[in-house]
């Protein structure tokens, strides 16, 4: 049946729970497009048979098969769009550096795009608040208070914070830090906010 690998597509992201990114379907995408591509080639067929020898009776199966040509475009169209929603969404989760197991479920050309994105993003920050910029990505949710306690779910390694005090980062260790600076640590994984 015309469209069907298309809604297919559809129900697959709708299927996959929020702020998830499903695998790209390249197989059902290029399903779609050689349905599209032999739907094209048979209304032409048709157009120059109609025009040729006058048949009439040939239009309402070329309308037909235009709609599903249309169809099929918005289909795909929707996907690559709700896809790419998804992967912007995730840039201001994970920040700029996405987990390997996210980055496996994206396409060469999605890649591409969430570098240019973040690159863009970066390039927007730098021109805000000064010298040093102004990360946008940071307090996502209006802070309570600047200092947190969090908790190292895994070895990361030393942090400096601003007053040039470093702190090494072992799993279960837990200290009270600037909340500005563990955001993306918590986002990431490395940290836990502990609440008391």
């Amino acid at each position: 049946m015309f469209c069907e690998k298309a809604m297919e597509l559809i129900r697959e992201l709708q299927r996959s729970s929020e702020g998830q990114l499903p695998a790209f379907n390249e197989d059902g995408l290029r399903q779609v497009l050689q349905e599209m591509e032999a739907l094209y080639e048979q209304n032409q067929t048709d157009v120059n048979e109609a025009k040729a020898d006058g048949r009439a009776d040939l239009i309402p199966s070329i309308k037909l098969r235009h709609c599903c040509l249309l169809r099929n475009q918005r289909c795909l169209t929707a996907y690559l769009y709700d896809r790419l929603l998804r992967i912007r969404a995730l840039r201001w989760e994970y920040g700029s550096v996405l987990p390997a197991n996210v980055r496996f479920h994206m396409c060469a050309e999605e890649v591409q795009w969430f570098s240019h994105y973040k690159k863009s993003l970066a390039s927007f920050m730098r021109s805000l608040g000064g010298a040093e910029g102004l990360d946008i990505t940071q307090d996502m949710k209006p802070p309570k208070s600047l200092y947190i306690q969090v908790r190292c779910l895994k070895d990361h390694g030393e942090l400096e914070i601003d007053d040039g005090t470093v702190i090494l980062l072992k799993k279960n260790s837990q200290h009270f830090l600037p909340r500005w600076k563990c955001e993306q640590l918590i986002r990431q994984g490395v940290l836990e906010h502990v609440m008391s």
